[in-house]
């Protein structure tokens, strides 16, 4: 069995490999970004993908699903420290592919995990399990972004992409996209339309402004 492992932490990337190393039957590799992880894919197609989604350059829950479509073999452990209810619900909802970890979950949990994954059986650890049975309650409408989060949700809303947003902030594509899923996060969505609607709303765009 194939893990690839798709996290830009670096400590916990070594813990990953760490573990990997000692689990029977399976090989790693680091795959530093998404370029690399599709050609992972395509050279091993019934390959395990460990991904810190909020840290790695996919942009959202539709991505995830294109990938999981074009790759059906292949099985997702979603290892991240946040990641909101509604996000991870729609996925588990849409695929059996995807299994979540967070990384406040104890090393024997850890281990469970990714033993799953390689069985091909889906996991949820306990921490998420217990947030999506018992979610919090609904928020005010307001919800508190940064300016850097307020500004750049005004240019997802005017249709701008993360690259076109780079650009004009003379930053790189990964900071824009770190600070996009972070929004998208923040205001419990899964994709630009969603995120436009809480703009409208929010009256930080003008609607005769707005496209899709």
């Amino acid at each position: 069995m194939n893990i690839l492992i798709a996290d830009n932490q670096g400590i916990t990337r070594a813990g990953l490999m760490y573990l990997c190393e000692r689990m029977t039957g399976v090989e790693y590799k680091y795959v530093p970004d998404k370029a690399e992880l599709l050609l992972q894919l395509v050279q091993h197609p019934g390959s395990v993908v460990v991904v810190d989604y909020t840290l790695f350059d996919i942009n959202d829950a539709a991505e995830l699903l294109i990938l999981n479509q074009r790759f059906p073999q292949v099985e997702w452990m979603l290892f991240s420290e946040d990641l909101s209810v509604d996000f991870v619900r729609f996925l588990l909802a849409s695929s059996q592919h995807f299994s979540v970890l967070l990384k406040e979950s104890p090393l024997s949990e850890i281990k469970e995990g990714l033993a799953y994954a390689v069985s091909g059986r889906r996991f949820i650890c306990q921490r998420m399990m217990e947030m999506l049975l018992h979610p919090e309650p609904v928020r005010d409408e307001k919800v508190n972004l940064t300016k850097t989060e307020t500004e750049i949700l005004k240019d997802i809303a005017l249709g701008m992409t993360t690259r076109e947003i780079a650009e004009k902030r003379f930053s790189s594509f990964h900071t824009v996209n770190t600070h996009r899923k972070n929004i998208f996060r923040k205001l419990g969505v899964n994709n630009v339309h969603e995120a436009t609607k809480y703009a409208l709303r929010a009256g930080l765009v003008d609607s005769a402004d707005y496209y899709i």
